[in-house]
């Protein structure tokens, strides 16, 4: 069976002068065309050639040497080129462009600008590229827990959190109690990964743990005091939220490096403010 979207070996079974039919054997009806200048020098009837297959400007079935950026299933980044009437068209290394509709969309999209989606064939036997990743995402990674990884944000949910797909193909998840600064979909970020579910899929951070981190969260606030003129207008008993605003640290970091740059004896708490001693 002839597929759309995907890599197939197929075989010549006729010639003509504008190129070769390919079939999945000789004699099969089915047959799909690869255009001249596609075929290979010294291919002749009954040789195999390795394939893809898509829809030309006609809307025909029409075969392709050339090796696609994403094949129907697959995610990945790819590039807008322009936006119509009808969604974006993305470079996915073919003659012709893939359609990123409107309404598979999480956010608008510009020309020049990589987007994460996954390939797909829509109602209309046509490929289409679709930025609800979610359920393209697999739970089979190769990581462990305290392993760094990197990946795509894809969704962004206030209650729940950040989600990521490491390596652009594995479940993963930056907890909301994990977020100390703004994220949005289509950030690249570096995380660590916190667990790996019974599910297989991950829980991340994007900090060191917290002994290693401390030493950045110090350096943080140090030259926040240095560039306050050597004072916050707030002490170690300010909201979390106030916290989170000013350095995206949660309270118990904040606390930490406070606690450090006090006991090296560069710090003074007051009532109301911290100051450089």
């Amino acid at each position: 069976m002839i597929e759309l979207g995907k890599m197939q070996e197929l075989v010549v079974v006729r010639e003509k002068n504008f190129g070769v039919f390919l079939s999945e054997t000789v004699g099969d009806e089915a047959a799909v065309l690869l255009p001249k200048k596609q075929v290979p020098e010294g291919v002749g009837i009954g040789d195999k050639l390795n394939v893809f297959i898509y829809r030309d400007s006609s809307d025909r079935l029409i075969a392709t040497t050339r090796t696609p950026l994403l094949t129907v299933g697959e995610v990945g980044v790819l590039t807008v080129k322009e936006v119509g009437k009808i969604g974006a068209f993305l470079d996915m290394g073919l003659e012709k462009d893939l359609l990123l509709p409107f309404k598979e969309q999480n956010r608008p999209v510009q020309a020049g600008e990589q987007c994460l989606v996954a390939v797909y064939r829509d109602k209309s036997d046509r490929l289409a590229a679709t930025m609800n990743v979610y359920g393209y995402m697999s739970s089979n990674s190769p990581y462990h827990k305290d392993d760094r990884v990197t990946g795509t944000v894809y969704e962004v949910n206030e209650r729940l959190g950040a989600f990521v797909a490491v390596d652009n193909k594995y479940y993963g998840m930056i907890p909301e109690k994990e977020l100390y600064g703004p994220v949005r979909p289509g950030d690249v970020v570096e995380a660590r990964v916190l667990k790996v579910r019974p599910d297989g899929k991950l829980d991340l951070s994007p900090r060191e743990k917290a002994y290693i981190q401390m030493d950045a969260d110090v350096r943080l606030i140090w030259e926040a005091i240095e560039g306050g003129g050597g004072s916050l207008p707030f002490n170690d008993k300010a909201s979390p939220e106030v916290i989170k605003e000013t350095f995206h640290l949660s309270k118990n970091a904040f606390k930490r490096a406070v606690g450090h740059l006090l006991r090296e004896g560069r710090i003074r708490i007051t009532d109301h403010s911290i100051e450089k001693v």
